[in-house]
């Protein structure tokens, strides 16, 4: 063969290689990292961890299926439905194992309860009990879940948002699920992406929190009016309503979204997650908005909510905010924000968001700097979901963004005719049928997932393929779960429209970790909006007990802290909702401590 044939060969060779399907990218990823980056050995020693990919030999065959809406947008149906993969990380039966809930879209598709067996495999239970036949017409198309333990009687129900009425499932002790929507006041329309469950005003029952993206008046699956898409590329204001229902403690919910100030805007919101973000003792809200501005509302003494997104430092300027996580990076007992947005390379550089607050008193709203560009995680690509974790229990918060919007015929693009959408004026970017037919083309797709580790001085470094984790599927959310209860976090991702992907993770065994299950008795069951302040080696970390985070994902109930070499730790100090400070001197390391709320101190 002369050298011009050998050339062309190894050039189609690539060019195979590159744009394959997805999952031939995933096992094109897999074999370079094989060639590259050694020995499973010799990558835990370099980087603290390794992914492994076990979700078929687990037991785990799940594949999402986008819905399909009314035919009017069928000419753009890859970018309307490009939502609805969701996962959510359960203890449904309170064997002490965490289970994993998936949501599928298209209607007929079914969702999967995968109860862990104990044994590291599982199986799927939801058609048993009764959580697996949810996309209804007439009803809706699952787009997440989330868990929470509404009614206090120590076991997690199922809250399901859709595009169209959401579902309150209430758990039977472990053994089934019943359907109780309409008695709990819960049957209404709302186009959500993003749910969680907290407690606002600390009366110990779980509030429900609702995130509406388009307006709750459209039904994307009859439409009356294809006048439904944003006005406005940077600042859209026709987007869903945000709703807030409060627990009424008898099995009913009030929607109190009005009265509380939840209803001022009317933004794109994609994401959403609470957590006390000026150590006040009550829940703070932050939006992830798509089209416009994020915002922060500051729980005041679960009395309303107060929009400080622009005197917080985060409302000046409009992106496409897609997920909102939480995390003490430098370890000082204070929340950093993350918020993904999208890059792409000569057409859109947003950039991510790490939003690091200043020092302030107890209760004074915190004045926040992005700092993503300073610490080396701005720049993304398409970054749907965006979470920390300590991959390698080294005792700092990590971040795994999800990428990849649609993936489909290879060497094409759909940027040009999109670009000439959103910068046309209202009346044209509104109306879905001046949008151009996508035609099966590609769009931001074929992306690989960035895991950025954190070197605990101040930087972070991407190291995904290095590591085993660079995902090239249409990723979506991601929870983590210490499926073995091992001490390592696993991953979990959901793919639109593809199968989903499990990641065993094998983490240095000489880094150590400790872990907390709360349990509430004053404050509510599920110990949601608990606080945790770990103090080890000099060091003081904050989390928190979350009812749903990032982009449409929930993660183990449990809190997990790496603490690297350290081999013991201070003390925990944990405030719970009830306002109860708690503080435990000296607990075991490299176990899960189980803690039931004191009654009184």
């Amino acid at each position: 063969m002369n050298r011009e044939l050998l050339n062309k060969f190894i050039v189609t060779l690539i060019f195979v290689l590159l744009v394959s399907v997805p999952f031939g990218m995933k096992k094109y990823e897999e074999y370079t990292n094989a060639i590259f980056v050694g020995s499973m050995q010799e990558i835990i020693e370099r980087y603290g961890f390794f992914l492994e990919d076990v979700t078929t030999e687990i037991g785990v065959d799940f594949v999402h299926q986008r819905v399909t809406v009314d035919e009017k947008l069928h000419h753009i149906l890859p970018q309307i439905s490009s939502v609805g993969a969701s996962v959510s990380i359960v203890d449904f039966n309170r064997n002490g194992f965490p289970d994993i809930y998936f949501t599928s879209s298209e209607f007929g598709s079914m969702n999967a309860l995968y109860m862990n067996l104990g044994d590291g495999t599982f199986i799927d239970v939801a058609e048993d009990m009764g959580v697996a036949d949810l996309n209804i017409p007439g009803r809706g198309a699952s787009m997440g879940a989330v868990w929470g333990d509404f009614n206090n009687n120590g076991y997690e129900d199922l809250f399901l948002y859709r595009w169209g009425r959401p579902e309150l499932f209430r758990n039977e002790g472990g053994t089934g699920f019943t359907r109780v929507t309409e008695e709990a006041g819960l049957d209404l329309h709302i186009n959500a992406n993003t749910a969680f469950w907290f407690d606002y005003n600390n009366n110990g029952h779980l509030d429900l929190f609702i995130g509406g993206y388009y307006h709750e008046d459209v039904d994307l699956f009859n439409l009356s009016d294809t006048r439904m898409m944003p006005d406005s590329y940077e600042y859209a204001t026709n987007g869903g309503l945000n709703y807030l229902f409060e627990n009424q403690g008898d099995g009913t919910f009030v929607d109190v979204s009005a009265k509380v100030g939840l209803h001022e805007t009317r933004r794109w919101t994609l994401a959403a997650a609470a957590a006390d973000i000026n150590d006040s003792g009550f829940q703070d809200i932050v939006l992830a908005n798509d089209y416009g501005v994020d915002e922060i509302f500051i729980n005041r003494n679960g009395e309303t909510f107060f929009n400080t997104g622009q005197e917080a430092g985060l409302g000046f300027v409009p992106k496409s905010g897609m997920s909102v996580d939480f995390g003490d990076i430098l370890n000082q007992g204070q929340y950093a924000i993350y918020i993904t947005n999208i890059s792409e390379a000569g057409v859109l550089m947003q950039g991510n968001n790490l939003w690091v607050p200043s020092r302030r008193s107890a209760g004074e709203i915190p004045r926040y700097r992005n700092i993503a560009g300073n610490m080396g995680v701005e720049i993304g690509e398409w970054g749907y979901a965006g979470k920390f974790i300590d991959f390698n229990n080294n005792g700092y918060l990590d971040l795994y963004v999800a990428n990849g919007y649609v993936s489909d015929e290879p060497d094409t693009d759909y940027w040009y005719d999109y670009a000439r959408v959103v910068g046309g004026n209202r009346n044209v970017i509104i109306d879905a049928m001046n949008w151009p037919a996508m035609e099966g083309r590609t769009f931001s797709g074929y992306q690989t997932n960035k895991i950025w580790i954190n070197d605990g001085a101040g930087r972070f470094r991407e190291v995904a393929r290095s590591v085993g984790g660079a995902l090239a599927l249409d990723s979506r959310s991601i929870a983590y779960a210490d499926l073995t209860g091992n001490g390592s976090l696993d991953i979990i991702v959901a793919n639109q429209n593809q199968p989903v992907t499990i990641y065993r993770n094998h983490t240095n065994p000489e880094h150590n970790w400790i872990g907390f299950d709360l349990r509430g008795v004053s404050s509510n069951r599920s110990a949601i909006g608990a606080t945790l302040f770990l103090h080890w080696d000099g060091k003081v970390t904050k989390k928190h007990v979350s009812g749903g985070e990032a982009f449409s994902s929930q993660n183990q109930r449990p809190v997990h802290f790496g603490i690297g070499l350290t081999e013991e730790v201070e003390k925990v100090e944990i405030r719970w909702p009830s306002g109860i400070v708690h503080v435990i001197d000296s607990p075991d390391i490299n176990r899960y401590h189980q803690i039931t709320e004191p009654v009184e101190l």
